[in-house]
């Protein structure tokens, strides 16, 4: 080891061009972030001493800190040639040192101590470099060695003649019999504007031909502010082979093209979650104006209600009544007991001649222990409206089990919508017991203990409105379920002699329609709590959401989305047994700029 010399150890960190304004100002600014070249040429510099004006491939520049000469030795400015030559020149600011990479060399120079360092190596600084005017020069015959530079010196013209050919760095390790893939993409356009969706074009590659998996870094689908941002990929082939990163800058004007409350009403698809905050939503949707609607009472159907008890914790009838001409049964209930438990529907003819009971649509569910799920399947089942109808006549002063359900064991609960049309006054039975038989009329009846159980004459309504072009020019809401702009039914409990309240107008099915709807998207907000059920849009069942359940700190879902050129929209919603109410629908008005 020569004299002088000590071996140094240690890792230096490999960053960006982030260098000292007051050593390393340079007049070469930072590179775009193009394609990195996979062949290289010659660099040519020419300097001129004690002169800031120099020469980077035929181009003017200026410098910050000239070329000079000190005791006979001349010195150039290192953050110019490194960047000129494409080598890393980066500042650090804790420890006062500048790191130079070069193909062969790794240079620290130590300007607090006043030492430099070359591959581990120590040297005199004094020997090597120079302060001048702040900026940090380094001794050119010192240098080229490491940068492998070739240089002239015209005494006459005071001229220096920098001369580099940059050797193109491979991709094949022949150790793998294998080539690092390339990463590579473009943006679909120049620049974009805020609010506007980004497209990424993937363009890597593997030299083997080998699938490559991506690593994104800042490729954010959209911008809510002016600038210009990063963006870097990596990609790792099948053999774990990485690329190198490969970064460019997207420009994001000072234009807004969606704010970011309309981004995602525009943006998302179907089904899609609009996630937002409660501040968002009392600001921009919980305070939205009611959309007008003309409303029509469907009072065709006599509505049996039975959900209460809704846990039961003993056998016996559950709720009793009767249907003369159209109606509808409806029943919800959870098995409380420590047993497995039968449950059914009687149909009992108390007249002196037979009577026809017709089924033209049901729903129904096998028993579960979700109370959201048999709510929501039992509404597909009903709204999906394909039962073939089913006729039962019952004789004079008989007894029959109209519906059996599977038995269902503690814990588990069961939900069902029967339309049916009797030509005759029928008694209805839901009851609960170890066997199921018409012996279930002898039972006793349980008692009320506060849900919903009742007669009620109502199916359903029929609400108009006009999303037209026309009647919907800002976003509305349409609220379901409240009590108040949509008020529940009243009827008659017959086994308390109590008038009784629908709450959540459970058991009807609402049918909203507009004539040629605007552009538009709508939305779910589930403002009372937990919802999970489904809606019929001009003909096709939505499930919501698509598994689990939606709350209002989970947001909004996008239900559906015309185009405004569809004839009519028919919405189809039954109120499903489990979930909270209100619900509120959001109508929110499109432009040309849907996607």
């Amino acid at each position: 080891m020569p004299q002088g010399q000590r071996r140094f150890s240690g890792k230096r960190g490999a960053a960006a061009l982030l260098v000292s304004a007051m050593l390393l100002a340079s007049p070469l600014g930072q590179a775009s972030a193009l394609d990195a070249p996979i062949t290289s040429g010659t660099s040519y510099v020419i300097l001129y001493l004690d002169k800031q004006e120099a020469f980077l491939n035929g181009e003017q520049v200026t410098l910050d800190s000239p070329a000079t000469v000190k005791n006979g030795r001349t010195y150039v400015p290192v953050k110019f040639l490194g960047d000129a030559f494409g080598m890393k020149v980066e500042w650090q600011e804790t420890t006062r040192t500048i790191v130079m990479e070069t193909p062969s060399h790794e240079i620290l120079l130590d300007t607090k101590n006043k030492i430099a360092w070359v591959n581990g190596y120590q040297y005199p600084f004094d020997e090597v470099a120079m302060l001048k005017n702040g900026r940090l020069l380094i001794k050119l015959a010192w240098l080229s060695d490491y940068m492998g530079a070739s240089y002239t010196y015209n005494h006459e013209l005071r001229r220096v003649d920098v001369l580099y050919v940059k050797k193109p760095e491979g991709n094949y390790d022949p150790s793998q019999n294998n080539s690092k893939p390339v990463a590579k993409f473009s943006f679909g356009k120049t620049t974009y504007r805020i609010g506007e969706p980004i497209k990424y074009v993937n363009l890597s590659y593997d030299p083997d031909a080998e699938g490559v998996r991506m690593e994104w870094e800042g490729n954010e689908e959209v911008f809510f502010k002016a600038g210009t941002y990063p963006v870097t990929l990596t990609v790792t082939d099948q053999k774990g082979n990485k690329s190198k990163p490969y970064t460019r800058h997207l420009v994001i004007e000072d234009e807004v093209y969606l704010s970011e409350v309309e981004y995602p009403v525009y943006t998302k698809p179907i089904g899609g979650y609009i996630a937002t905050d409660w501040k968002t939503l009392y600001a921009h949707y919980f305070d939205l104006p009611n959309l007008t609607k003309t409303v029509t009472e469907d009072k065709s159907r006599t509505l049996l209600l039975s959900d209460s008890p809704e846990t039961f914790t003993e056998t016996g009838i559950l709720y009793q009544d009767t249907i003369n001409g159209m109606g509808r049964l409806y029943a919800d209930h959870l098995n409380g007991t420590p047993n497995k438990v039968g449950f059914a529907i009687l149909a009992t003819n108390n007249t002196d001649k037979p009577v026809k009971i017709r089924t033209t649509n049901k729903g129904e569910v096998y028993p579960s222990i979700y109370a959201h799920l048999i709510g929501s399947e039992a509404m597909v089942d009903f709204l999906a409206n394909d039962t073939e109808p089913e006729t039962m006549t019952v004789p004079p002063g008989e007894t029959f089990v109209y519906k059996q359900f599977p038995d269902f064991y503690p814990g588990q609960g069961v939900n069902l919508m029967y339309d049916v049309e009797t030509d005759g006054e029928v008694q209805f039975t839901f009851a609960t017991a170890d066997k199921v038989s018409k012996d279930m009329l002898g039972m006793a009846k349980l008692p009320f203990t506060g849900h919903i159980r009742g007669t009620f004459q109502i199916a359903g309504f029929d609400w108009k409105v006009d999303v037209s072009e026309n009647g919907l020019k800002k976003p509305t809401k349409l609220i379901i379920g409240d009590g108040k702009v949509d008020p529940f039914q009243m009827g008659y409990d017959p086994q308390r002699g109590e008038e009784a309240t629908l709450w959540g107008n459970y058991g009807t099915v609402y049918k909203i329609h507009s004539d040629k709807p605007r552009k538009m998207a709508i939305m779910i907000l589930a403002k009372g709590g937990a919802f999970k059920g489904p809606f019929k849009i001009n003909g096709e069942l939505v499930k919501v959401p698509a598994s689990g359940v939606l709350t209002a700190f989970d947001g909004m879902i996008m239900l559906h989305k015309t185009t405004g050129k569809e004839d009519s929209l028919d919405i189809e919603f039954s109120p499903p047994a489990g979930s909270a109410f209100p619900i509120n629908l959001i109508f929110y008005p499109l432009d040309d700029r849907a996607l």
